[in-house]
């Protein structure tokens, strides 16, 4: 089964790099290192899940409550500006990591597959045609709705709104998750990863990184059909001796 792994970073900016004669977007990511604060299992939680700890700050900060105070000095670290949990289906992995543990840039691999979800940038009250692409009234003279939002609805039946309009309001500040973008290249010494294409956010927004789900179901996928054929050719040949000794 294909581990999830993952870490907290922010976004330092976009750049392009040369390799195997083009050129390449990429997003560079300044990531951990992180800390394991807590190991969540299903038996005492009713999930698996790993509670990770980003950005160390001082003890009289405002950053750092009295009362996450009290769970960092159980897990023996410092405080730590930012959390965010990690969930894990195999309970198996979990195992393999320690409160207090530190993870950093290289539990990635270069040409993995990483899922990145970060805060979008936000756009304010926006009208219709920007917010969801409606199309705008006539230009000509005589027109009266260039880009108004017109109509929202019947009046007779049903004499309401329709939950889920699309109306003008605001636009952005939200969580968005990008899947399946390639690990270009890896720097350990100065905790950077590049990732190839965009990450929503604005420069030095928060984001967490995650090994791919749709990529690590695929691989399942493949293991299992490749475990089916080697026992279906191990069967084959097994007939054909059975059948040599008759």
């Amino acid at each position: 089964m294909a581990v999830i792994k993952g870490i907290i970073g922010k976004k330092v900016g976009m750049t392009q790099i040369f390799k195997n004669g083009g050129v390449l977007p990429v997003t560079v990511v300044s990531a951990g290192p992180c800390y394991v604060m807590e190991i969540k299992k299903e038996q005492t939680h009713g999930y698996n899940a790993l509670k990770i700890g980003y950005g160390e700050v001082k003890e009289n900060s405002k950053h750092a409550k009295k009362p996450v105070l009290g769970q960092f000095k159980k897990a023996k670290l410092k405080p730590l500006r930012y959390l965010r949990e990690i969930r894990i289906k195999d309970s198996a992995v979990l195992d393999k990591y320690n409160v207090g543990q530190e993870m950093k840039v290289d539990i990635f691999k270069v040409g993995e597959f990483v899922d990145v979800t970060s805060n979008s940038k936000g756009k304010g009250f926006q009208g219709g045609v920007k917010r969801w692409g409606w199309h705008i009234g006539p230009k000509s003279h005589g027109s009266r709705s260039h880009r108004a939002i017109g109509s929202i609805g019947a009046s007779s039946y049903p004499s309401r709104v329709l939950k889920g309009l699309h109306m003008p309001g605001h636009m952005g500040s939200g969580s968005v998750t990008v899947q399946n973008l390639e690990v270009v290249d890896i720097d350990i010494e100065k905790n950077l990863i590049l990732v190839k294409g965009g990450i929503p956010g604005a420069v030095n927004s928060l984001l967490v990184m995650k090994s791919s789900k749709k990529k690590a179901s695929e691989l399942i996928l493949s293991e299992e059909g490749r475990q089916k054929s080697d026992k279906e050719d191990v069967k084959q040949e097994e007939e054909k001796q059975e059948q040599g000794k008759d």
